[in-house]
């Protein structure tokens, strides 16, 4: 080994900056994760009227046992803090999308509920949204890049845990 060619220890266990490159591809990484979340976020706010905030309200909503789930439930399922998510729950409720219930087991607690209007606000926005999703994301890869990128994605995931 050269003088400047430095060991690296294993990838588990290293602590050292990232090399030139892997910051190059961090950062192709994260600037097309961002450019196809912005691209995503304008067809979706142009096709309904949603914001990706507002989508991912409805479809943890709409997943949900009675289409109700505890504020924190909510929270958690989003991946928002609770301040967000109590601020962007208010602008739903004002638009009639969600309304708020008053919990049947915990009276310091709130439900959050998809209403019939939240409901078709989600149906009609979820045709436009996922085409999008196929032509700009599913569309420009191979099944087998697919298929890699599942697997990545796996495994950040287990290494954020």
């Amino acid at each position: 080994m050269t003088q400047d060619t430095p060991s690296r220890p294993s990838r588990a266990g290293t602590r050292q900056s990232p090399t030139a490159d892997e910051l190059r591809i961090w950062r192709g990484f994260i600037e097309t994760a961002q450019a196809l979340n912005t691209r995503l976020a304008s067809r979706l706010h142009e096709e309904s009227a949603l914001s990706p905030g507002d989508y991912a309200v409805l479809l943890a909503l709409s997943e949900a046992y009675g289409r109700r789930l505890r504020s924190s439930e909510l929270a958690d399922a989003v991946g928002w803090e609770r301040s967000r998510l109590s601020h962007h729950l208010r602008r739903m409720e004002g638009r009639g999308l969600i309304r708020r219930d008053d919990c049947a087991v915990d009276y310091r607690g709130a439900e959050v509920v998809l209403t019939d209007e939240g409901a078709r606000a989600f149906r009609s926005a979820s045709v436009p949204h996922l085409r999008a999703v196929r032509e700009l994301f599913v569309d420009a890869l191979t099944p087998a890049q697919l298929n890699q990128i599942e697997e990545l994605t796996a495994a950040l995931r287990t290494a954020l845990r």
